[in-house]
């Protein structure tokens, strides 16, 4: 967390406790804070105030924004939605369970550098197509999608489209309007903001199904005293991202290329997903012959905290569905590597980075019966050196 958002939640612990629904006077300075975080929020996001939504986090925010979408077709009898096949598992369940309801899902093929096509969105998009999903960057990959030109042709078309924006929000600039977004997720942990809260952005007139039954706090649409201290770490956080934005990422831009420099100069390694069109704290790499959790545990040790694919799935066995996705073999996909910089980074730990990877692919390499196969002719190399 920032320093920024550690202030405003113990601010929000200290001085604001009384419950924003109560009528006591302070119940009634927690009210006050409450709206002036929310407008604070819609502020970075291009919206107002009454379209913002507090909830538990992304996949809430995913969840609730995908079941009102569907509700919302099912009264105009549209059943169809169309998604990709590599976003957060919180969409892609939400879908499965909606199938099982009845629903046709469209799953979209992401290509090689990881890039949805808005003219595959178009031509997806059916007479019964209720709701397009398309995440606005890739939480594993990094890659930054058209989401302007999508949210477009959903507009014209009378489709609602609803964008996962938990990894893009503080990092790249993000204007609902601008975009033509219907429905916005976002997770305050992904911009050095508390975890365990988030946001739904919902347009005027998209009428929210609530998934939690109780009270009339958030005009009805989540029951539940509103958790102020890290809806106030929250506001801070996201404002002092966007208000940095664009220093923090002409910083982070030349260092993340130093790194994916010194990565790519490991032999039979490749970038996943587009170099340019990517955040700038986001690199993710394959190397052949290497699996996954070996590859994390070694360079814990050496001091490096990485993960293979979604932290949320980090307990998987199996390989990530984002690098099946873009066409990466499930042999290659165990072994693959997700780096997300921070702003604070400097030039020596980056050489750090590339160091202790080379050291352990090395090192697991070397003891692997796959790795000895590919280099004694037995199997074809995937990579080119």
């Amino acid at each position: 967390m920032s320093d920024a958002a550690i202030a405003a939640t113990l601010r929000g612990m200290q001085s604001c406790y009384g419950n924003p629904s109560s009528l006591y006077e302070i119940g009634q300075i927690a009210k006050e804070e409450l709206e002036r975080a929310r407008a604070q929020i819609a502020a970075c996001l291009g919206a107002q105030p009454r379209e913002i939504t507090f909830t538990s986090g992304g996949s809430e925010a995913d969840n609730q924004a995908i079941l009102s979408a569907a509700a919302l077709g099912a009264k105009r009898g549209k059943k169809h939605i169309v998604s990709t096949a590599f976003e957060h598992h919180a969409v892609l369940h939400t879908l499965k369970k909606l199938e099982k309801q009845g629903y046709e899902i469209t799953l979209l093929d992401v290509h090689e550098n990881g890039i949805v096509l808005p003219e595959e969105v178009a031509a997806a998009i059916r007479e019964d197509t209720c709701l397009v999903s398309v995440m606005y960057a890739n939480n594993e990959i990094g890659t930054i999608q058209p989401i302007r030109e999508i949210g477009q042709i959903c507009r014209e078309r009378g489709v609602l489209f609803h964008t996962d924006a938990v990894q893009a929000v503080g990092h790249i600039p993000v204007d609902v309007v601008e975009d033509h977004i219907d429905l916005l997720s976002l997770s305050a942990h992904k911009f050095h903001g508390p975890k365990g809260i988030g946001v739904l952005y919902a347009r005027k007139g998209v009428l929210l199904t609530s998934l939690i039954e109780g009270g009339a706090q958030e005009r009805g649409k989540r029951a539940g005293t509103e958790n102020l201290p890290a809806i106030l770490g929250m506001a801070a956080a996201l404002k002092e991202s966007c208000d940095k934005m664009s220093a923090v990422a002409a910083r982070l831009l030349p260092l993340r290329e130093r790194l994916i420099a010194g990565l790519s100069a490991i032999p039979y390694s490749e970038l996943n997903g587009d170099r340019e069109r990517r955040l700038p704290s986001n690199v993710n790499f394959c190397f052949e012959g290497i699996e996954g959790e070996s590859l994390l545990l070694l360079l814990d040790d050496r001091g490096v905290s990485a993960s293979s694919g979604s932290a949320c799935t980090s307990g998987s066995l199996d390989p990530s569905h984002v690098l099946l996705a873009i066409g990466r073999p499930h042999e290659v996909a165990h072994g693959s590597l997700r780096l997300s910089i921070g702003e604070d980074i400097t030039e020596e730990e980056v050489d750090k980075i590339v160091r202790a990877v080379r050291e352990v692919v090395e090192y697991l390499r070397g003891m692997s019966p796959f790795w000895r196969d590919l280099t004694e002719g037995k199997r074809k190399h995937l990579f080119a050196e």
